[in-house]
């Protein structure tokens, strides 16, 4: 019993000692707390709205103002022609649109039933159903307060749901897409980390600094079969995607494969800089699964809306690449986004990878040192 006992403390000890494995114990589980706490909500917050009114009467206003003054949405500017509708939605800075019909007001008052055309963007179907419901129960809790007005008993307000680029609302559309960044994000970053630090930890990285190798050609070597493993991959899950989900693909190929490749750099330039981070393979498997699978999974808007979220997740979900990607890549298999619309998420990546390479090169010649 004492030989046990003494072993117990002798383990108790150990992990002390190991300053990874405290933070293993007692970081991680926080970490995952207040991510998993704030990052996963089902409800709406702050929605963008956007109004093509035909009416431009009082009513109408009323009922603007009343949508605007819910915590649900932001009515955030009026729309002139329908036919921009689609441009709204294909910047991605809107969740929905609403469209009243002419004469809204007199129709009222005639006792007829004038509509309401609730517009959303369905490549997020879960958003847009929480968003059309709720925008649904403010129109119909509007229309029971003026129920009691003159002339307006037998009349009401038609509220007719349209969902653009996933009118079936099958979740494969959101996430297959996703699925991509996460994959290429973990192939790349996390299999390019482990694999300098495994020199670095069996010592064979000093014999390649002292070979005819140039440091520069010694990352490149390492990087380039992971380069081209990714790409395949991108190839295999876009080929599932369209033969086995039948996810539509709107877009250009062309476009999609440089903005795969693009994010591909990004995530093994992140991958690099982990690793001129860490020492061992178990420090940059660590860094790697904590600090890209579940930002990349909760504050990517993979599953959750990021809208809904705190602002400090906000701000943090501007960090992590596959945000950008992400938005990249629905938007030109769902809705055939050109790289004229897609210029910042672009810019943003381009910056991102820079940067990375930048602070890679500058760790490395501090180690040579």
């Amino acid at each position: 019993m004492a030989a046990f006992v003494g072993f117990v403390v002798k383990e108790f000890k150990q992990i002390y000692r190991d300053k990874r494995t405290l933070v293993v114990l007692f970081g991680m589980p926080i970490i995952q707390m207040l991510l998993f706490g704030f990052a996963i909500r089902n409800e709406v917050e702050n929605a963008n709205i956007m109004v093509l009114d035909a009416s431009q009467d009082q009513v109408t206003q009323e009922l603007i103002n009343k949508i605007d003054a819910s915590n649900y949405f932001t009515v955030v500017g009026e729309i002139q022609r329908y036919d921009k509708i689609d441009d709204l939605f294909q910047k991605g800075n809107i969740d929905e649109v609403l469209v009243f019909e002419a004469d809204f007001a007199r129709k009222l008052q005639r006792g007829e039933r004038p509509s309401v055309n609730v517009i959303t963007d369905a490549s997020n179907p879960n958003l847009a159903q929480l968003i059309q419901q709720y925008s649904t129960s403010i129109i119909v809790d509007w229309q029971q307060r003026r129920s009691g007005l003159p002339n307006e008993q037998n009349s009401g307000v038609v509220a007719n749901a349209n969902m653009l680029f996933n009118p079936q609302l099958k979740s494969v559309n959101l996430f297959v897409p996703g699925l991509i960044a996460v994959i290429l994000m973990l192939i790349s970053a996390l299999m390019t980390s482990i694999s300098i630090t495994r020199e670095k930890e069996m010592g064979n990285m000093e014999i390649l600094l002292v070979s005819p190798l140039r440091p520069a050609q010694i990352i490149i070597g390492k990087v380039l079969p992971y380069l081209v493993l990714a790409f395949v991959n991108v190839l295999t899950v876009l080929a599932l995607a369209e033969w086995v989900f039948a996810v539509p693909f709107r877009g250009s190929y062309g476009l999609f494969m440089v903005e795969s490749l693009l994010f591909i750099f990004t995530a093994l330039a992140l991958g690099v800089f982990i690793s001129t981070k860490a020492n061992d393979q178990q420090t940059a498997m660590m860094v790697a699964l904590a600090g890209l699978l579940l930002p990349t999974v909760l504050l990517s808007g993979f599953i959750f809306p990021i809208s809904s979220m705190p602002w400090p997740l906000q701000w943090i979900s501007n960090l992590i690449p596959a945000r950008w990607f992400l938005v990249i890549v629905r938007s030109i298999m769902l809705k055939d986004s050109s790289l004229l619309l897609l210029w910042k998420e672009t810019l943003i990546l381009l910056v991102m990878t820079l940067g990375f390479i930048v602070l890679s090169v500058k760790n490395f010649k501090v180690r040579l040192e």
